[in-house]
């Protein structure tokens, strides 16, 4: 599958909300939102990413369809990547090729991440696109109703 970033359209929303509340895709990520299904909090969430100037958040579009959403937020000295790919494309290599090519549109570098440590698929991504686990953290996981370890990720400048 060929990908491509663009820009977010109100449209491309409903899809990243089906994705974003997979209870299986949010239990993976660990770290989510108080209620993944609660669309009027999903709604207000995007409305202030997208009035953010600070962030840069893309569209993931695999062969012509939406698949997900990548982005870089934060302070300048503490940007931050993340990135959801909707589970029916997981194990393609599509969330290695959305954060290779965001790579490119952000040039901030240290650029930082962070996953759940036993998210192996996040953390396959983070390394084939240059960044290096720099520490670990140990916080309450909201989609896992547990306290979970998590890995801290740089890639350098």
């Amino acid at each position: 599958m060929r990908i491509s970033l663009r820009e977010v359209r109100e449209g491309d929303l409903a899809s990243f909300f089906v994705f974003m509340s997979d209870p299986e895709s949010v239990r993976t990520a660990a770290f989510t939102s108080e209620d993944p299904t609660d669309r009027h909090a999903f709604d207000a969430y995007w409305r202030r990413v997208l009035a953010d100037r600070s962030v840069v958040m893309r569209t993931v579009v695999a062969d012509g369809v939406v698949v997900g959403n990548a982005g870089a937020y934060g302070r300048p000295d503490d940007r931050q990547v993340t990135y959801w790919i909707d589970r029916a494309h997981w194990g393609r290599g599509l969330a290695t090729a959305a954060l290779r090519a965001l790579l490119d549109v952000v040039p901030d570098r240290p650029l930082h991440a962070r996953a759940a440590a036993d998210n192996t698929g996040s953390r396959r991504v983070l390394e084939k696109c240059g960044f290096a686990v720099t520490g670990s953290d140990h916080g309450y996981a909201r989609a896992r109703g547990e306290d979970t370890d998590e890995l801290l990720f740089t890639l350098p400048g």
